[in-house]
């Protein structure tokens, strides 16, 4: 999946000369946390944050409304030349900036100018779908050989099965390299028959597997 399928396309923008006041009521109407700064190009220049914004306006400040700490322009709290993406980026390429970089947000660029931008919670949400938890069903984790060909040969007990897969993860097996584990969601509230054709055909069932309880 790339960010274009994912990003919001509709984006409210400052300039470096609008005002911390300014930024103040553009997140209040919009709900948002994160918000791009451009300039007369349409280029990304900045980024201001509600943290920010907190920052530039200590809540001894909100309500003595002082007009020279609210009309600072924006240019002198911005964080200056962001991280950006690109709208045909890879969304868990672009995981992996956020979670190395720390960053809320990523301006989405193309052919030098804001098409778009994605926040954390964007891609929370994305993953929380990719996942299929949102949808009714079994979650089942199968301790396998890291070889070719394995995750075939779980396909086909579903299949036999008539089991409908709705998402696949695989990480490794922290304790022997020469395995992995796979994390699938089914679309089943009863998946006890299932199980028992896993183990049937040789497979280690890590989950569920309640100590005491033979499922």
């Amino acid at each position: 999946m790339i960010i274009e399928e994912i990003m919001n396309t509709s984006v409210p923008t400052l300039t470096p000369a609008h005002t911390i006041n300014d930024a103040l009521l553009i997140l209040k109407e919009n709900r948002i946390r994160h918000l791009p700064i451009i300039n007369d190009q349409y280029e990304v220049v900045g980024v201001v944050t509600d943290r920010d914004l907190k920052e530039a306006t200590p809540s001894s400040l909100l309500n003595a409304r002082i007009p020279e700490v609210f009309e600072r322009p924006l240019s002198e709290i911005m964080t200056k030349n962001p991280i950006t993406g690109h709208p045909l980026d890879f969304v868990e390429e672009s995981a992996s900036i956020f979670y190395d970089n720390r960053i809320g947000c990523l301006p989405i660029v193309s052919k030098g100018k804001l098409v778009g931008m994605i926040t954390e919670s964007d891609l929370l949400y994305k993953f929380i779908e990719l996942t299929g938890v949102h949808q009714p069903g079994s979650q089942i984790e199968v301790r396998v050989p890291n070889k070719p060909g394995v995750l075939f040969e779980i396909s086909k007990v579903f299949y036999t099965q008539k089991v409908n897969v709705l998402s696949v993860l695989v990480y490794p097996d922290k304790e022997d390299e020469g395995y992995k584990i796979l994390v699938l969601r089914v679309k089943t509230m009863n998946p006890l028959k299932l199980i028992d054709a896993v183990r049937a055909e040789g497979f280690e069932v890590l989950w569920p597997n309640h100590p005491g309880i033979d499922i």
